[in-house]
């Protein structure tokens, strides 16, 4: 069975459950899934980075991995953000008491810096986004435009790519998949906002779908070139077709903040 195949089958099994978790599920039980995703990414970044050693490292990440989310489910935007702040002093200090003659070894607290700002901080952003008025409306609108996105840009280079976009970070991103994923997102992030989301004007929704698709192919560069400095070529094998979690969670990662703030500073 090819990874096309796989990619189709992984996702009509993925979608439905997607939907009962998002929909029917508490504030509360949403969070735990979206921790447990975040473990789940956070352990795929610690096996790409730093291997088989840094114990230490790897388990500072985890621990972050489940405290970041539940400091937003919490206590919002200012708990989480006075975690990620005491986190980064906490893991600072950490380091200091496991340095031996020098600071040889500061990369690796770069590593866990980078590791919780990228993974559990940005992707807490869509524990807010649920607890905001229309929050469902919203985490489905993110999802669905992240999914247009890189369906666009993998039909479209798939059909017409010719000019590479970046290749010392990608070879298989072309400049044709990027124009083909902004307009597919445009146009399904129009069709969801006439089909479901009412209150959302046409304008809000065609600078959501262009500024996200953007954003989001940037968030899939950053993890190809994380995926590339580690001589890797997918995150993990959970998700069969798709790579692994991060591979899957690419584009959104960056796209889910970006709605956020744009929710938060601009429509509301």
């Amino acid at each position: 069975m090819n990874s096309h195949v796989k990619r189709w089958i992984t996702g009509i099994i993925a979608i439905p459950l997607l939907i009962v978790a998002i929909v029917y599920s508490s504030p509360l039980i949403f969070s735990i899934l979206i921790t447990l995703v975040i473990a789940g990414g956070v352990f795929e970044y610690n096996s790409m980075i730093f291997k088989g050693k840094y114990y230490w490292e790897k388990t500072e990440g985890l621990v972050l991995a489940f405290l970041i989310p539940l400091s937003a489910y919490l206590g919002g935007l200012q708990l989480m953000f006075a975690t990620v702040t005491f986190s980064f002093i906490i893991v600072f200090l950490l380091f200091l008491l496991r340095a031996k003659d020098d600071l040889a070894e500061l990369a690796s607290l770069a590593r866990v810096v980078f590791g919780f700002m990228y993974i559990p901080l940005l992707i807490s952003y869509i524990i807010l986004l649920r607890c905001s008025e229309n929050g469902i409306t919203w985490v489905f609108f993110v999802i669905v435009a992240a999914f247009a996105g890189d369906s666009s840009a993998f039909y479209a280079g798939k059909s017409l790519g010719k000019t590479k976009l970046i290749p010392a970070v990608s070879a298989g991103k072309t400049v044709e998949g990027a124009i083909g994923s902004i307009v597919g997102t445009v146009l399904v992030c129009l069709l969801f906002k006439v089909l479901f989301f009412h209150d959302l004007s046409i304008v809000h929704a065609i600078i959501l779908g262009f500024m996200g698709s953007i954003i989001g192919q940037l968030g899939d560069l950053c993890e190809s070139a994380v995926k590339r400095t580690s001589m890797v070529k997918d995150s993990g094998f959970l998700l069969p077709g798709h790579g692994g979690i991060l591979d899957r969670l690419d584009s959104l990662i960056f796209m889910i903040p970006f709605v956020y703030y744009y929710n938060v500073l601009v429509i509301t």
